[in-house]
């Protein structure tokens, strides 16, 4: 097969039909997020030919989990609005090395490029995932999604507290994502150390919110991702233009949920429910 029998496999389709949608939502402005997809070996199968061993870089991580895996990710520095024109450039493949702390990149990132500077979180929370869900954890996605993030300005910033602010923002929430989501208050990114905390929540919640900064989200699928994030954001935008018009008067009530979440046969994060409803953080600073 040639390159470009490449570029039309389902999973480089996809990460380019996922990474554009990211960029027409607006949430991944310059080269802001990153997304991971652990592929299979039958995905990759037809296309060994093209996936020689081009440059391996050393991880500051031991995933030894992960080894043998094969990762469709975006690329450090790039875009997400031109991987649509240029994949072969922005995205690549990669496969975790023997020993665990080396990635063989084998395809793509251009010619010196290479995987998303916050690789250590992506491998970390897949790590953890599958630990979990097994087999149908394949992909981390992270994006700066405006009113989630304007959201961690003005909320007490505690998973229970964010997590019952969504769920009663829009009705779909709780089904959605029942185990909630995690608080992750702000770290330097692209560190070991904001990789080891979002995995460390991930073990707890399929989505995590970084203060000021972004959501990372997992799935089994691209569009499982997106969708996660999508519907979170939507009550987050829902939940910002009611602070606006000058607060809460009537909301979903924890009788409500438990209703929702017993006809949807889903076990909601209990914290959330416990806490009886969700609050502002304290003074502003202004």
């Amino acid at each position: 097969m040639t390159a470009s029998g490449l570029e039309t496999s389902w999973f480089i389709q996809a990460m380019i039909k996922a990474t554009t949608d990211m960029w027409d939502k607006g949430w991944d402005e310059r080269n802001g997020g990153n997304v991971t997809l652990r592929l299979l070996d039958s995905d990759v199968a037809p296309y060994k030919d093209q996936l020689p061993i081009k440059r391996k870089q050393v991880m500051t991580q031991y995933v030894p989990e992960l080894v043998g895996q094969y990762f469709l990710a975006t690329g450090s520095g790039r875009f997400f609005r031109n991987v649509q024109i240029d994949p072969e450039h922005n995205i690549g493949i990669f496969r975790v090395g023997a020993d665990g702390h080396t990635l063989e990149i084998l395809w793509g990132f251009g010619e010196t490029g290479v995987p998303t500077s916050e690789i250590a979180a992506h491998l970390q929370s897949h790590a953890v995932r599958q630990k979990m869900v097994g087999e149908k954890q394949r992909v981390i996605m992270h994006c700066h999604a405006t009113n989630l993030i304007s959201l961690t300005y003005v909320l007490r910033f505690e998973s229970a507290n964010v997590t019952r602010a969504l769920w009663e923002g829009s009705t779909e929430c709780l089904v959605v994502f029942p185990d909630g989501v995690g608080a992750l208050e702000w770290m330097v990114p692209g560190t070991d150390g904001i990789g080891e905390a979002t995995a460390e929540l991930m073990s707890k919640h399929p989505m995590v919110i970084w203060a000021h900064h972004g959501v990372f989200a997992c799935g089994p699928t691209l569009d499982d991702a997106f969708g996660l994030i999508d519907t979170a954001e939507k009550s987050a935008e829902i939940t910002v233009k009611v602070i606006s018009m000058g607060g809460v008067r009537q909301s979903i009530t924890t009788d409500q949920l438990i209703a929702l979440a017993e006809r949807f046969k889903v076990t909601p994060y209990a914290p959330a429910l416990e806490i009886g409803g969700w609050s502002l953080a304290g003074p502003s600073k202004a």
